[in-house]
């Protein structure tokens, strides 16, 4: 942070026994939006440690990579996301800057705990609601996982024995709740609430190791997921509101490929799939497009995005190579003493050599990153023969339309099943937000949840595809 030393210089005796350890709050202001940030710093025999929470984006107990704290100056850094904060301790108050990948912002903290201001967006249902809700857990035995969830349904009358089609929703990559809540909108809130007013019963839960599900979310593929989704369909199957024959996934992002996965599999009887920005090309294709596309709109030197492109272009390939995580660490350790790192990629990273290679080395072994990296959803698209529905935003970085959606329908049809629509909804980002650019930057600045075009768009097809 500039001008620290002439700062320092003006605080007196008094200030520097005042001690750093405990929790700190603040919130960053972006584009008008707070978003709030907790650090935990404690004191160890060799220095001080920090955890850093992120309340609004359910990102908790982060460890930073290094902590230091002298002349009430403290600088904590985590290097994997190229964040710093510089800080100085005055009268219990911590004034300072937060850089993440070169752009600052002031951030000021204290001991206080900021109170989260309720942000409605309007697209989210009002209290009371016209359909039934309920609490409902579900097992998926072969992995000894509870998993959690929503269920809702237009209300039955008394004696009624009605039966209604069904919708499982399948979140994306990461750790997602029920909601797949992300910088303060619920796109599953708002989708369920729209379908259950539509006449379909929807369930939505929240991955297994998140909310009120078990089990461990770091350890687990795209695979382990896909059979998180069976055992919801096995649970919809025998629920007495649910007609058994009428069950559809709807997945979103990563959740676009687990659909067809488990669609592609005759024993689990799935009506339909609708494909929400999911994927029609390779793990590591994707990734390397979904990269090229985001730097570019983030402004990245293109120079150095043709090397981090090809940078990541010889890992993925090792990926893909080796198997087995001992030969795969060897290999990465040869390929980094062969080929040094350029100086100027590492100072856009904010790393050293060392942290920069570990952070790879670490995204490369994380089981989901090597499992995903390898997946090539057209094997279970080119199985799938019921009804699908697949839809992108002309402006989605991380899932573009024009390399996936024509490699969806190619392979479905393939198997001679004729029952695919596709359509590319015009300036829609990811999320399915209307949006200017489509930059990452952009969805939490955006008030709609998701895009009444794509809403209806959906519906009109799944009328059809229910007759």
């Amino acid at each position: 942070m500039k001008h620290f030393l002439v700062l320092i210089c003006f605080l007196s005796t008094v200030a520097f026994s005042q001690k750093i350890e405990g929790v700190w709050h603040g919130a960053l202001s972006i584009k008008g939006m707070k978003l709030r940030l907790d650090f935990n710093i404690s004191k160890k025999d060799s220095g001080y440690v920090a955890t850093m929470d992120s309340p609004d984006q359910s990102a908790f107990d982060i460890p930073m990579t290094a902590a230091t704290f002298l002349n009430n100056q403290l600088e904590l850094t985590l290097t994997a996301a190229k964040i710093v904060y510089k800080a100085i301790l005055q009268n219990d108050t911590l004034k300072g800057e937060f850089t993440q990948a070169g752009q600052s912002m002031p951030l000021e903290m204290t001991r206080n705990v900021l109170e989260k201001k309720i942000d409605k967006k309007p697209q989210e249902p009002i209290l009371p609601v016209p359909y039934s809700e309920e609490e409902v857990f579900f097992f998926n035995k072969s992995a000894n996982v509870k998993l959690a969830g929503t269920l809702t349904y237009p209300k039955l009358k008394p004696n009624s024995t009605q039966q209604f089609p069904a919708l499982i929703f399948i979140s994306g990559s990461g750790p997602q709740n029920r909601n797949e809540e992300l910088l303060g909108h619920k796109p599953f809130l708002v989708l369920a609430d729209y379908f259950t007013r539509k006449g379909f019963a929807v369930l939505r839960y929240d991955d297994r190791g998140v909310g009120k599900s078990t089990g461990d979310f770091s350890q687990a593929t795209t695979a382990d997921f896909a059979s998180d989704v069976e055992s919801a369909v096995k649970f919809l199957q025998h629920h007495f509101v649910v007609n058994p024959t009428k069950i559809g996934l709807m997945g979103h992002s990563e959740g676009g490929v687990i659909a067809p996965m488990v669609a592609a599999n005759p024993s689990n009887s799935v009506a339909f799939i609708v494909l929400l920005a999911g994927t029609g090309i390779k793990g590591d294709s994707l990734l390397l497009l979904q990269q090229a596309l985001i730097a570019q709109a983030e402004g990245m030197n293109l120079t150095l995005l043709k090397e981090n492109q090809q940078l990541n272009r010889e890992l993925f390939q090792m990926v893909n190579l080796y198997e087995d995580e001992k030969i795969l660490n060897a290999a990465v350790d040869a390929y980094f003493e062969q080929h040094p790192l350029n100086t100027e990629l590492l100072a856009e990273t904010g790393q050293t050599s060392t942290e920069f290679q570990q952070a790879l080395r670490n995204q490369l072994l994380n089981p989901w990153m090597r499992y995903f990296l390898r997946l090539d959803p057209q094997i279970a698209l080119k199985k799938v023969t019921c009804p699908v529905l697949a839809i992108n935003g002309s402006k989605d970085l991380q899932v573009p339309a024009a390399q996936n959606i024509p490699a969806i329908k190619t392979a479905i049809e393939s198997n001679g099943n004729k029952q695919v629509s596709v359509e590319m909804l015009p300036n829609l980002n990811h999320l399915f937000q209307t949006c200017t650019t489509g930059s990452l930057s952009e969805y939490a600045t955006i008030e709609e949840t998701f895009s009444p075009v794509a809403l209806k768009v959906i519906e009109k097809w799944l009328k059809k595809s229910m007759k």
